[in-house]
């Protein structure tokens, strides 16, 4: 991107101040249930913040198609409600303890209340999503659902094994990158782009979620747990080998393959060290590799939109992959 097409996060944040903070105001009502149990969890979820790059993404593309109404407030909250909702299913799933350096639902109220406050949020979402009368908007949404739910049945299936990079690509596309492309759709569908549009801006979604995911698989992997908010290796602790891990396995000694199969078969750090694990990502360049595949789906998003006549909301757009990269948590 040329130095007179840079813009800076204060000037994107600038761009859709009003919009996210009515964004957040919709979240606070829409997080409303008569029973007490599930307004206390929704605000608590919606209270943990987050970056709300979902919602970000489909205001700049309806903006970047000509739309300016309040349906993408509406859709906004939506697509903030369904990621809310996935992370209370993860939690359970996972048995997180933490989220966002504090305790997580599951913890404070119990699986079998979050999961029902997970499933009431997805419904209510939907029931948000109807009120725009359009049925490409319900079959993204649907479609979405179905990809999420058949990524973390697919994670569950893999958890402890060894992957191909294909196979790891598909599952992140499903559970992380597949959200980001419909929250690009949505904002497309308001605008009432071509259906050439849509596909491109859905595509910018498709990498920049990728990006995205990539980044935090190798934070998890390298970062403190306090910049982080939860605990480290998480993933490997899990049973989940993601793209650096896969690099190294590829590539390293029948010993180095056996200290990483070990920890994903004893689930902690007991027998192998943590940075005896990382010491094999570096001998092999595996986080510099998994760093550099991140930088070129980046990449590839900032050339979906390039036929897009210049604007403040494209270069919003060019920018966000790099914050994206840079981010450290």
């Amino acid at each position: 991107m040329s130095a007179t097409a840079a813009i800076h996060a204060k000037e994107v944040f600038d761009l859709l101040r009003d919009d996210l903070l009515a964004i957040e105001r919709e979240f606070e009502r829409d997080a409303v249930s008569g029973v007490e149990v599930i307004t206390e969890i929704g605000e608590y979820l919606r209270e943990g913040g987050g970056k709300r790059i979902r919602p970000a993404l489909l205001l700049l593309a309806a903006k970047l198609c000509g739309y300016e109404g309040r349906g993408a407030v509406r859709l906004g909250s939506v697509v903030e409600i369904v990621h809310t909702a996935t992370l209370v299913h993860d939690d359970i799933i996972d048995e997180a303890l933490t989220r966002r350096g504090r305790p997580s639902a599951n913890t404070k109220w119990g699986n079998s209340k979050c999961v029902l406050a997970g499933d009431w949020l997805y419904m209510q979402a939907f029931k948000i999503a109807l009120e725009e009368e359009n049925f490409r908007v319900l079959d993204l949404l649907i479609g979405l659902t179905q990809q999420m739910v058949e990524g973390e049945l697919l994670q569950m299936e893999k958890l402890g094994r060894i992957v191909t990079q294909s196979e790891h690509l598909d599952l992140i596309y499903r559970k992380t990158a597949c959200l980001f492309s419909v929250s690009m759709k949505l904002g497309a569908v308001l605008g009432r782009a071509g259906e050439t549009d849509e596909d491109r801006l859905g595509e910018y979604g498709r990498n920049l979620g990728l990006a995205f995911q990539i980044v935090d698989d190798v934070l998890d992997l390298t970062a403190s747990e306090n910049v982080l908010g939860k605990p480290v290796a998480t993933d490997l602790r899990e049973g989940k080998v993601t793209m650096a891990v896969i690099h190294a396995l590829d590539r390293c000694t029948l010993e180095e393959r056996k200290l990483i199969e070990t920890v994903l078969d004893e689930r902690c750090f007991t027998s192998v060290a943590h940075h005896d694990v990382l010491g094999v990502l570096e001998r092999y360049g595996s986080v510099d590799y998994a760093i550099g595949s991140a930088n070129e789906h980046a990449e590839q998003a900032r050339r979906a939109i390039s036929h897009f006549p210049d604007s403040e909301i494209k270069r919003a757009l060019l920018w966000i992959p790099d914050f994206v990269i840079g981010r450290e948590k």
